[in-house]
């Protein structure tokens, strides 16, 4: 079961992506942090993350650091940024012991966690959550000290509120 809201998330380092290393006690320092733990074969996965995106590139990455955590490889996990459009920095969790994923006690993926400069967990969503995105969405906007925008278009009225990871 993922770490409930509250606990205190667990200190890590993991290469990005793109090159370097995200470690997330000195990133904490800065703001706080909403992780996004993925696979990219899962469905819920694919449908979460442009809305993912949707929040970083409507706030940037100033105040708010937001970061996926593949649990592929990093050539898998290329192809599906590039296929959903995905902009914001990737870490890469080894898929041959998934050390972060099982210290947050990942069952599923999608699981999203809002990481409070404190280091505790603000929000916890596992799966598709349409009221905990619309929630980071407000949290990232407020840490921004930018004002609101809708996450959902006018046009997206069928939006599910849940769906299983």
């Amino acid at each position: 079961m993922a770490l409930p809201v509250g606990s205190p998330a667990p200190q890590f380092m993991l290469p990005l992506l793109a090159g370097g290393e995200f470690d997330l006690h000195s990133t904490l320092a800065q703001g706080p942090v909403l992780l996004a733990f993925f696979k990219i074969s899962c469905p819920v996965c694919q449908f979460t993350f442009p809305f993912l995106d949707r929040i970083y590139r409507t706030y940037g990455d100033k105040r708010v650091t937001i970061v996926g955590v593949s649990q592929n490889e990093s050539r898998e996990t290329q192809d599906f940024l590039k296929e959903c459009g995905i902009t914001f920095p990737v870490l890469l969790d080894d898929p041959s012991d998934y050390e972060v994923s099982n210290a947050f006690g990942l069952t599923n993926v999608p699981t999203l966690f809002w990481i409070e400069p404190n280091g505790r967990i603000g929000v916890e969503a596992v799966g598709w959550d349409k009221g905990a995105m619309e929630r980071l969405n407000e949290l990232v906007a407020d840490f921004s000290k930018a004002p609101i925008a809708p996450l959902f278009r006018s046009d997206e009225k069928d939006i599910p509120a849940f769906r299983a990871g």
